[in-house]
């Protein structure tokens, strides 16, 4: 699956994806495919500051553990509940209903310095 054009990357999977005034972030199709079976998602931070480059959490599998971090400075504003009470929403609709924070950005445009899709998707090619 390509890499959705309507949102921004790290290099470690999470993607941002601005919403209005918000930036959702979650984690890319790689990821799961990686970590296949997602059984586990734990958030550290359920609101207030977070900074580039800051974890916010780990997700788990069968197979390994990652931690999770954020591409931009702002303020949590959201969690989404429903992923952390059933993961495997991770394995099945990673870019849509398995959205895992709501960040109110410090600056809206930090967002734009992150990998565009076709960056990322050319970056975990091959």
């Amino acid at each position: 699956m390509a890499a959705p054009e309507d949102r921004y990357y790290l290099s470690s999977h999470e993607w941002h994806k601005p919403e209005g005034d918000l930036v959702l972030v979650g984690i890319s199709q790689v990821a799961v495919d990686e970590l296949t079976d997602i059984t586990y998602l734990e958030v550290e931070k359920d609101a207030g500051p977070i900074a580039k480059g800051e974890t916010f959490g780990e997700v788990e599998s069968v197979k390994a553990t990652s931690e999770l971090y954020s591409g931009i400075d702002g303020e949590v504003v959201a969690v989404n509940q429903e992923v952390l009470d059933n993961p495997a929403l991770l394995n099945d609709d990673c870019y849509g209903a398995g959205w895992i924070l709501k960040i109110k950005p410090s600056d809206p445009d930090q967002v734009k310095s992150l990998l565009s899709a076709a960056d990322y998707q050319s970056q975990n090619d091959g």
